[in-house]
């Protein structure tokens, strides 16, 4: 009969479970924030040869400044960079609690099989 893994490992393995699950959906949330930087950077490209420029708004397509388009998009990349350094490094926190659990885990079954 094999022996029994102490109910405050297996606590700990549980949460391990949980900070990956935490790790893919902030992955998933820093690649779509990536994804919209991209759109961003493309656009302002685009914006800076462009002779006349207008703006999406629900269905309708409204005539913009170019000034006005660079301000805004300007502004909407400011937010999303700040975003994805926000998670960056809400994503460095979990993996570092990450390590320490899988260390004291990794302990504790060493130490319950001597």
């Amino acid at each position: 009969m094999a022996d029994k893994i102490p109910k405050d490992t297996e606590q700990k393995i549980q949460q391990l479970q949980m900070l990956e699950q935490n790790m893919q959906q902030l992955l998933g949330q820093r690649q779509q924030y990536g994804a919209q930087l991209l759109e961003m950077d493309s656009a302002l490209t685009e914006l800076k040869d462009a002779k006349e420029s207008y703006k999406i708004i629900g269905n309708i397509m409204i005539k913009k400044t170019k000034d006005e388009l660079d301000k805004d998009l300007k502004s909407k990349k400011e937010m999303v960079e700040l975003r994805i350094r926000s998670l960056e490094k809400q994503e460095k926190q979990l993996k570092d609690k990450a390590s320490s659990l899988q260390a004291d885990v990794m302990s504790a079954l060493q130490a319950k099989s001597k």
